[in-house]
């Protein structure tokens, strides 16, 4: 496709140069009449361009099924399209033009991640209003870094973390009742690296006070070899070394989950190096697995060392609204800190990550800044205000709780509840198909909505040394099954263990019970084939010998 030719390049032209030293024509030498500017909130305007963005919206949502989750396109394919430069001056009706662009050059190069076929990540779930509380935050758009800045958006941020931990059954040590406290951020990434950020000047403090000799050289952190990689990359960022951060290894056996004896002996032989433990990150819901930590037990070994412990449930946290799942974070009353991502399972839409402490001062401590004279209000004095600016990386924050707010109101937590079992009903169903069929085997044991398969390899085609191979080809079938067209499924592989295998995680909220079943004939076909033409070449190739 030819680049859009309808931009207009209404550039002045420049003056006329004349050794050097500009000249100006004589009738521009005139006073000009200064320019106007348009009002860029015109409440008229607004409501013309808004529904028609409404109208796009959901003729998106009604034709999600006709798109391919994942486009077939080639680096540069967007760029080759547009324009070089933007536009100096609209283009009449530009707001519909731009409209029809989206449409027909930037959609088919998305992938989809509300497509009810998308089953390669973690859900980014979307609700009507979520978005519609994305739109009210952007209209509004206010920026409560401190108290003073936006009273009701801080206090509103207070109410809706105590009643989304409330939702989940945290201990109420995480809550501002119960003397901790929560705020949203946009990531987990973010949540893990402002605990890590706390937990180092705590650290650093105490080393100090006791004059050990020891400095932030000495700092080690643990994980396992399942955490995701935000967790080594907010290491660095807070200044720990990269050899300082301990992989822990997980074994099939213990369905990859962080073994506390594993993770006892790392610390004690760091301890026996002159090194000193910091940090724990455990995981409810791993990436890969969807593997769940121990976190009474990794707890009661990390407070034997003083080590910060904090749980990282960015995906399977939202699974806690169901009290079947509560099980999952028993011992929790212990953590330190406690993060997960309501806009990948809650409804709640990109992003909106919620992170709860038990000891607020220690973020303060670490992330508070000075007051300058302008944030100052005569309001707030004298009373024991949160200024959320000292809880977080950035000062310019997002009023995320009224879009969370608006989520709890309109679906409530049964509705949340709702949800989340939907998902796992539909995973366990999928999980059970994929059983029914010898060809297939689930690698790991399903915890939420997550299912890890592989398809198993014949004997005569090389059995378990072909496996891996086998299920990698498996994949690109998959995915390009109808030439990627609206009727494959898109899934995604994880190596565990040293075993490759697919993964089907159930989340998107236009999912429904045919999506799942659809994809399992796809997979099955695909395997179907795939065995047949290995057969093939299997006996030529004995054939030839």
């Amino acid at each position: 496709m030819a680049p859009p030719s309808r931009y207009h390049d209404n550039r002045l032209p420049t003056p006329q140069q004349n050794g050097g030293v500009v000249v100006v024509p004589a009738e521009e030498e005139t006073e000009a009449p200064l320019p106007q500017c348009e009002n860029q909130l015109d409440p008229d305007e607004f409501r013309r361009q808004g529904h028609q963005v409404i109208d796009f919206i959901a003729d998106y949502y009604a034709r999600m099924g006709d798109y391919p989750v994942h486009p077939s396109v080639t680096p540069g394919f967007l760029h080759r399209q547009l324009p070089d430069h933007a536009p100096s001056r609209p283009e009449p009706h530009a707001f519909a033009a731009a409209l029809q662009d989206v449409r027909d050059l930037i959609l088919p190069g998305l992938t989809h991640w509300q497509s009810p076929r998308h089953f390669a990540h973690f859900p980014a779930s979307s609700s009507t209003v979520g978005a519609l509380g994305e739109a009210l935050i952007a209209g509004i758009n206010v920026v409560p870094f401190t108290w003073a800045a936006s009273p009701a958006a801080t206090e509103l941020e207070m109410v809706v973390v105590d009643w989304l931990g409330k939702a989940l059954h945290l201990p109420g040590s995480l809550l501002f009742g119960g003397g901790g406290g929560g705020t949203l951020l946009g990531t987990s990434c973010e949540a893990i690296l402002c605990t890590l950020v706390a937990a180092r000047d705590r650290k650093l403090a105490d080393i100090a006070a006791r004059s050990s000799g020891k400095g932030i050289e000495d700092l080690v952190v643990y994980c396992s070899d399942q955490t995701h990689f935000a967790f080594h990359k907010a290491a660095r960022i807070a200044g720990i070394r990269r050899e300082n951060c301990r992989s822990v290894a997980t074994r099939r056996g213990d369905m990859f989950a962080l073994s506390p004896a594993d993770l006892d002996a790392a610390m004690r032989a760091d301890v026996d190096a002159g090194m000193v433990p910091l940090f724990v990150c455990a995981t409810v819901g791993t990436t890969q697995t969807g593997a769940v930590d121990p976190v009474r037990e990794l707890c009661a070994v990390a407070a034997a060392h003083g080590a910060w412990v904090h749980v990282d449930a960015a995906y399977a946290g939202s699974a806690l609204v169901c009290p079947e799942f509560g099980h999952v974070i028993d011992g929790a009353e212990a953590v330190d800190s406690f993060s997960m991502n309501a806009h990948k399972w809650l409804l709640a839409n990109t992003d909106c990550c919620a992170l709860w402490v038990a000891r607020p001062a220690a973020l303060v401590a670490a992330l508070g800044t000075e007051q300058e004279y302008i944030l100052k209000d005569a309001a707030a004095a004298g009373h024991d205000v949160v200024d959320y600016k000292d809880w977080s990386i950035t000062l310019t924050r997002r009023f995320r709780a009224l879009k969370l707010w608006l989520v709890l109101r309109v679906y409530g937590v049964e509705g949340l509840r709702d949800h989340v079992r939907s998902h796992v009903r539909m995973a366990a169903a999928f999980e059970g198909m994929v059983r029914d069929d010898a060809r297939f085997e689930v690698v790991v044991t399903r915890w939420f909505s997550l299912v890890c398969f592989r398809l198993r390899s014949p004997e005569s085609l090389g059995g378990e040394k072909a496996a891996n191979e086998l299920n990698r080809r498996l994949l690109e079938e998959v995915n390009n099954a109808t030439g990627g067209g609206s009727g494959a499924p898109y899934m995604s592989s994880a190596m565990v263990g040293g075993v490759y295998m697919l993964r089907c995680a159930v989340g998107s909220t236009l999912t429904e019970d045919r999506h799942v079943r659809e994809a399992w004939k796809v997979v099955q076909d695909r395997a179907a084939s795939l065995l047949r033409k290995m057969e093939i070449i299997a006996c030529w190739e004995v054939a030839n010998q």
